[in-house]
């Protein structure tokens, strides 16, 4: 089959900016990752063969002049030093295993140095979004005109609501083409001239930024919070989260995503002068509307006004929902939203696969015997990560039930 990834900024923003913050502050860490597969999806025969040849083929992939230079000039807030580590880096198929059980369930780990594990995890799971609908044959019935213009109309209905509003639809795409459409048509739709107030920010993958001219959008990950918690412990490791973030970005990148143990135990560490750094939060679980009155009284006890702070929506959104939370939001901050599947794999007739690559497993420096086990909990328990006992253990250390 031909190769489904041929460019190296063919990924999420958020995992070059992470990748740099780790090497900066735990350049030694090693980490686990397993593949989660929410909706337990049979793949076709052969799909792991298939899945571990394009793996390989990763390796051939690296980063271009223009992708540097590009990056240079629109992420100004990392440091030059990464792009030396970049032109060097090499994909390695070692730090993958790949397994398929007699009903055709799929696993994935990866092992190794998070600072050369953590840029396998976007491109792992758009391989396997578009490998499944080639191998099913479904990718036969995409029809990309119509989603051209299926797309323009999303992006028109955004912007005539005054919605600001980017693509983060990388990691579950239906193909590279539909993702590609989908930002090209927003883009010409946000340049028409004849559309309302809003904006398209942009896109999070960076070749794509790079093709349209357009700002690759992005910051961090939950897996940050959730190494450090594994490492040290779940109380304070959204403080150390932001020490690390500030230590390396000084106050650029300044949107936190908050919700990796819920929002009360973020509360108690997002004292007044990490509120005034970042420039605002990302809601990526639980009700919108309740997390935002919390983030609202968050600021107004710390004497901060909520309506200069960027609220980022993220959560399993589509344009209704995003226009409804915007007219909510009006006036009480400053909304944007960040929009994945619903514009990247919205096909008739196809379901996206409900897919996630999540850090489990983390040990300080590859001297130490053992691993640390982490989870996630965020504020929707289906999102939940990690094995029951470590899930349970953190419970209990947060107070949560």
């Amino acid at each position: 089959m031909r190769q489904i990834i041929n460019h190296f900024t063919d990924d999420d923003l958020y995992k070059f900016t992470m990748c740099c913050a780790v090497i900066d502050n735990f350049p030694r860490t090693y980490v686990r990752y397993k593949f989660i597969d929410r909706n337990h999806i049979v793949y076709p025969p052969g799909f792991a063969d298939e899945l571990r040849r394009q793996i390989a083929m990763l390796e051939s992939v690296v980063i271009t002049d223009d992708e540097v230079e590009f990056m240079q000039r629109r992420c100004y807030y990392i440091p030059a030093w990464f792009y030396t580590y970049l032109k060097g880096f090499r994909y390695d198929r070692r730090l993958v295993e790949v397994r398929q059980d007699a009903e055709g369930h799929l696993e994935i780990w990866f092992e190794g140095r998070w600072c050369e594990t953590i840029l396998l995890e976007v491109k792992v799971l758009a391989i396997v979004s578009e490998l499944y609908y080639m191998m099913t044959g479904l990718d036969a019935a995409f029809d990309y005109d119509d989603f051209y213009a299926r797309s323009w109309q999303k992006a028109r209905r955004m912007l005539d609501a005054g919605c600001v509003f980017s693509d983060f639809g990388t990691r579950r795409r239906a193909s590279f083409d539909a993702q590609d459409t989908a930002v090209r048509s927003m883009s010409d739709c946000a340049g028409s001239g004849s559309a309302g107030s809003g904006v398209f920010i942009g896109t999070s993958n960076v070749y794509l930024a790079m093709k349209y001219d357009l700002t690759p959008v992005g910051t961090m990950a939950h897996e940050l919070v959730c190494a450090i918690a594994g490492m040290y412990g779940p109380q304070m490791a959204n403080h150390i989260a932001m020490e690390v973030w500030a230590n390396t970005y000084r106050g650029a990148l300044g949107t936190f995503l908050y919700d990796t143990y819920g929002w009360r135990i973020f509360s108690l560490n997002f004292s007044e002068d990490y509120a005034n750094m970042f420039k605002g939060l990302r809601v990526d679980s639980g009700d919108n509307y309740k997390e935002l009155n919390l983030i609202i009284d968050k600021y107004r006890s710390l004497n901060i006004d909520p309506r200069d702070k960027r609220i980022v929506f993220s959560n399993g959104l589509d344009v209704d929902e995003a226009i409804a939370i915007n007219r909510y939001a009006h006036g009480k901050c400053l909304p944007s939203f960040g929009i994945g599947t619903h514009f990247t794999n919205d096909f008739p007739g196809v379901r996206p696969l409900n897919i996630v690559i999540k850090l489990v497993e983390v040990k300080i420096t590859e001297s130490w015997p053992f691993y640390f086990h982490t989870c996630k909990l965020s504020e929707d328990e289906g999102k939940y990560t990690g094995d029951e006992a470590t899930v349970r253990r953190f419970m209990e250390i947060l107070h949560l039930r």
